[in-house]
C-alpha cells in the first residue's frame, strides 16, 4: 500500500513538472524544436582533418630488403601472423614476405586488398606475386600510415560509422543495457523518467533511467549540469527528436556521439574510433566481448578504463554480457565464452597527437595557404603527404645520437646542445622528413621552421654563382685577393673581415677561395658584384624575405630558418630551377572525391651553365675542402655537394648537402646562443654524413650543359696549361670563357706523369 502511494506520488511530480512546463513553455518548446531541427539536418559533426605519410609503393626493382618492408608494415601496424589471411597481416619466410594488405581509397581511386608475395634478392624487390592466383603484379601501393589530425576547437576525434556497418551484438549490448524498450518508446521512458525526477526533487541527486534518445539529446545539444530544469528540457528534446527522425538515424547518430575517453587533449568519441585506439580494428571486426568492454564503459569511460582499471572493465564487460543473456540476443554458451576472453585491448594505441609534429606543423602552414582554418578541423578533410616515416625514423634517431656523443666528447652538460634536419627530393622538392629538436615528439618550438640563424658560410655559394653568372669576367680559375681588408661604411664601425685560420692567402683562384671557404677573398668578390645583386639572386634562388644590403651579408650574417635554408639549396640541387618545397601531394574530401592535387611548380631562374660550374666546385668542397673529412662516413664514389657553415665564435654549425636523390639541411646550435665551439665541419656534417649513411644515397652525376668545355689551367696562375704540366687541373668552363694565355709549364717528374694525369682526370 505505501508502496502504491510512492509510486502515485512519482507520477505526480512528472505530471505537475511537465504540465508547467508544457503550459508555460509553448515558446520555449517552439525554440527547443527549431535547435533539434537545425542542428540534427545541418552537419551533425565536426570532423577532424586526417593527415597521411606518403604510400610505399611496391614493384620489381625496387631498393628495399626485407627489414625496411617489415619496419614499414610495423608503423602501419601489421600484425605478424603465420598463415596471413585477413587484411593487416603479414609473415616473413627467408627472404619472402607474404602479406595482406588493407584496401584504401586514394586520390586516383580506391585500392581492394590484395595477397602478396614479395620476393627480394641483394637488397631489391626481384618479384611481386598474387597469392590469389593472379600471377606477377607490377605495382602495388600498400595504405599509408595515418600521422595524425587537425582536430577540431574542442579537440573531439571521431571516426564516423554507419549503422549498417555496426556490428548486430553493438546494437543488442546498447539496448541491453541502456534502454531496453527504445524501439517502442517515443523518447522518454515513463518509469526511467520518474524515477530520474524524483530523485532529483528529494535531493538524491539525477539517476539513470534516461533512454539512448535522452543520452543522445544530453550529449549532442545540452551542457552536463545536473538540474531539473535541464532533465525537463532533455525530455521534450527527446521526444521532438523522435517526432522529426527514425529510429536507425537516431541510434546511428548515438553510435558517432558518445564519449569513451581520452588520448592526451584529445577526446575520443564515437565507436568507430573507440575500436581503432582500444583494439586496433574496424568496428565491425570486432568480437562478441569487446563489444561488450566499449558498451560497458559507457557508464565511466575513465572509471572502467580497461588500461587504468583493467579489473573494473572486466567486471562490468561481464555485466554488460549477462544482461545480453537476459534480453536472449546471446545463450549461455556464447555468454560462458565471451567471459573467459581477455580483456584484448592494445598496449599502444594509435596516435591521436602526432608523432612527428615538426613535419605536421609545416603541413599545417602549407594548407592554411587554399583553406579556411575552420574547415581544416570540421570538414575530415584527407591529407596525403610527402612524409618517409622510414626516413624520419632514421633521422630522429640520427640526431638524438649524435647531439648526445657531441655533448660527451666536449664534456658539455646534457642536453646543452639543439638541432634541426630537414631532407627533401632532389627530384621534386618533397619534403620527407622534418626534425625540430632532439626531442622529435616534442610539440612547442619547432627549430626547423622558426629557428632563424646566421647561416654563415652557406650564403658563399650564392656570392659566387653571382660572379659565375658574368662568365667573361669570372670563372672557376680567376684569381680573387684574398689579402687583408677594411671595409668602411658611413654610419657604422670600420669591418676588418678575417679567415678561419686567422691567415691571408693572397691570390687564390675562385675555385679554391669556395672549396676553402676563405672569407676576404668571398667579401671582396661580393663587393666587386655588388651587394644588392648577391641579395636579389638569394631573392631569386627561393628566399622570399626582403634582406638589407650589409656587407656582412656576404659571410652569413644573414639569419634564416633551417626551412628557408632547404629552399635555397633545392634551387642550387635542382639545377637553376627553383621548385617550392611541398610537404602535401593532394587533399581529398571526407568521402573520398579528390578536392586538390599539389602538382610541381618549376620554374628556370638561373642557367644551367654557371649553376653547373658551381655544383662542381660544391662537389670539390667535399672531396678536398672544408668537407673533406666526410669521406670518413660516406664513400668518395657519391661525389655529394655540399657546404659547410659556421658563424662568429662557433655559435652555429651547418651543413647543407645533396646527393643524387636527397638534399638535407642541418642546423646545430645552442638555444641561449652561447658558443658551441663546433664548425659546420665538426658539428653538422658529421651528423649530415650519419643520416645520409641510413638513407641509401645514390651517386651524384651532374647533367653537363651544352655550352660547357673544359681546359687544363694552371690553378697558381689561372692561365692555360695542359695534362702534362705539375698542378695542373681540368676545369669546366662556360664555352668562350677558358683562359686562352698559356702558363709556364712545369713538367710532370719521368715515370710519375702517365699516373698522375689518370689520378687527375678521372678524379674531375
Amino acid at each position: 500500500m505505501a508502496r502504491r502511494r510512492k509510486s502515485k506520488r512519482k507520477l505526480v511530480v512528472i505530471g505537475l513538472l511537465v504540465g508547467l512546463l508544457l503550459a508555460g513553455g509553448s515558446a520555449y518548446t517552439v525554440f527547443l524544436d527549431s535547435i533539434v531541427r537545425n542542428r540534427f539536418e545541418g552537419k551533425r559533426f565536426a570532423l577532424p582533418g586526417w593527415v597521411y605519410a606518403r604510400p610505399l609503393e611496391l614493384y620489381p626493382g625496387l631498393k628495399l630488403t626485407v627489414a625496411d618492408l617489415t619496419a614499414e608494415l610495423s608503423l602501419l601496424r601489421y600484425r605478424w601472423a603465420p598463415d596471413p589471411r585477413k587484411p593487416g597481416c603479414y609473415h616473413v619466410v627467408n627472404q619472402t614476405v607474404e602479406l595482406v594488405s588493407r584496401p584504401f581509397v586514394f586520390g586516383d581511386g580506391s585500392q581492394k586488398s590484395l595477397s602478396l608475395q614479395v620476393r627480394f634478392d641483394g637488397g631489391r624487390v626481384t618479384r611481386l606475386m598474387s597469392r590469389e592466383g593472379r600471377g606477377p603484379l607490377d605495382l602495388v601501393r600498400l595504405d599509408p600510415a595515418l600521422i595524425g589530425g587537425i582536430y577540431p576547437r574542442k579537440n573531439e576525434d571521431r571516426v564516423l560509422v554507419r549503422l549498417d556497418e555496426a556490428p548486430q551484438h553493438l546494437i543488442n549490448a546498447l539496448i541491453a543495457m541502456e534502454d531496453r524498450r527504445f524501439y517502442s518508446h517515443n523518447g522518454i521512458d515513463p518509469r526511467g523518467i520518474a524515477r530520474a525526477i524524483f530523485a532529483t526533487a528529494t535531493g538524491d541527486g539525477v539517476q539513470g533511467g534516461s533512454t539512448l534518445t535522452q543520452q543522445l539529446v544530453k550529449n549532442f545539444f545540452l551542457t552536463p549540469e545536473r538540474t531539473i530544469r535541464r532533465k525537463l528540457t532533455e525530455m521534450v528534446m527527446a521526444v521532438l527528436l523522435e517526432i522529426h527522425y527514425s529510429k536507425p538515424e537516431i541510434l546511428e547518430t548515438y553510435l558517432n556521439e558518445v564519449y569513451l575517453g581520452h588520448d592526451g587533449n584529445r577526446a575520443i568519441h564515437g565507436f568507430g574510433l573507440a575500436a581503432s585506439f582500444f583494439f586496433d580494428k574496424p568496428l565491425n571486426h570486432l568480437t562478441l566481448s569487446e563489444v561488450a568492454l566499449l558498451v560497458g564503459m559507457l557508464k565511466g569511460p575513465s572509471y572502467y578504463s580497461p588500461r587504468s582499471h583493467p579489473q573494473r572493465a572486466l567486471e562490468r564487460r561481464n555485466l554488460v554480457l549477462a544482461a545480453m543473456t537476459g534480453e536472449g540476443f546471446i545463450n549461455k554458451q556464447q555468454l560462458l565464452a565471451a567471459r573467459q576472453a581477455p580483456l584484448g585491448t592494445i598496449h599502444h594505441p594509435p596516435r591521436g597527437t602526432s608523432p612527428y609534429p615538426a613535419f605536421l606543423s609545416l603541413v599545417h602552414r602549407q594548407l592554411r595557404r587554399n583553406y579556411r582554418d575552420e574547415d581544416l578541423r570540421s570538414e575530415g578533410l584527407r591529407i596525403f603527404t610527402t612524409l618517409d616515416p622510414r626516413l624520419q625514423y632514421r633521422a630522429e634517431g640520427v640526431l638524438s645520437k649524435r647531439l648526445k656523443q657531441l655533448e660527451r666528447d666536449r664534456r658539455m652538460a646534457p642536453k646543452t646542445l639543439q638541432g634541426a634536419l630537414i631532407v627533401t627530393s632532389t627530384q621534386n622538392a618533397e619534403v620527407q622528413a622534418v626534425v625540430g629538436g632532439r626531442d622529435p615528439r616534442f610539440q612547442g618550438f619547432n627549430r626547423a621552421l622558426d629557428a632563424r640563424r646566421p647561416i654563415g658560410s652557406l650564403i658563399k655559394p650564392v656570392v659566387y654563382l653571382a660572379a659565375l653568372q658574368q662568365p667573361q669576367r669570372y670563372t672557376l680559375a680567376t684569381l680573387l685577393d684574398d689579402s687583408p681588408l677594411v671595409y668602411r661604411q658611413a654610419g657604422a664601425d670600420d669591418w676588418a673581415p678575417k679567415n678561419y685560420d686567422r691567415k691571408f692567402h693572397g691570390s687564390v683562384s675562385l675555385r679554391s677561395a669556395l672549396v676553402n671557404s676563405y672569407n676576404v677573398s668571398t667579401v671582396r668578390l661580393g663587393l666587386d658584384l655588388g651587394i644588392s645583386k648577391v641579395m636579389s639572386l638569394l631573392r631569386q634562388l627561393g628566399i622570399e624575405r626582403d634582406l638589407p644590403d650589409y656587407a656582412s651579408n656576404l659571410l652569413g650574417s644573414t639569419h634564416l630558418s633551417p626551412l628557408e635554408v632547404t629552399q635555397l639549396y633545392q634551387t642550387i640541387a635542382g639545377g637553376g630551377f627553383r621548385t617550392p618545397l611541398r610537404a602535401i601531394r593532394e587533399v581529398l574530401t571526407a568521402d573520398g572525391k579528390l578536392l586538390q592535387r599539389y602538382p610541381l611548380n618549376v620554374e628556370q631562374v638561373v642557367d644551367p651553365e654557371p649553376l653547373y660550374l658551381l655544383s662542381v666546385a660544391l662537389q670539390e668542397v667535399v672531396r678536398e675542402g672544408t668537407a673533406r673529412r666526410l669521406k670518413d662516413i660516406l664513400s668518395p664514389d657519391l661525389d655529394i655537394a655540399g657546404k659547410t657553415g659556421s658563424t662568429d665564435d662557433l655559435r652555429d654549425s651547418w651543413f647543407a648537402g645533396f646527393c643524387g636523390n636527397r638534399l638535407a639541411v642541418v642546423w646545430v646550435g645552442r638555444d641561449d646562443n652561447q658558443p658551441t665551439g663546433l664548425t659546420g665541419a665538426s658539428g653538422a656534417m658529421k651528423l649530415w654524413g650519419e643520416m645520409m649513411a641510413v638513407t641509401e644515397p645514390e651517386p651524384l652525376i651532374l647533367a653537363v650543359p651544352d655550352h660547357i668545355e673544359r681546359a687544363w689551367v694552371d690553378p697558381l696562375s689561372g692561365l692555360r696549361s695542359s695534362a702534362e704540366c705539375r698542378n695542373a687541373v681540368l676545369l669546366p668552363f662556360i664555352a668562350g670563357s677558358a683562359p686562352t694565355k698559356p702558363a709556364i709549364c712545369e713538367p710532370l717528374s719521368a715515370g710519375r706523369s702517365i699516373k698522375g694525369w689518370f689520378e687527375r682526370i678521372f678524379r674531375r
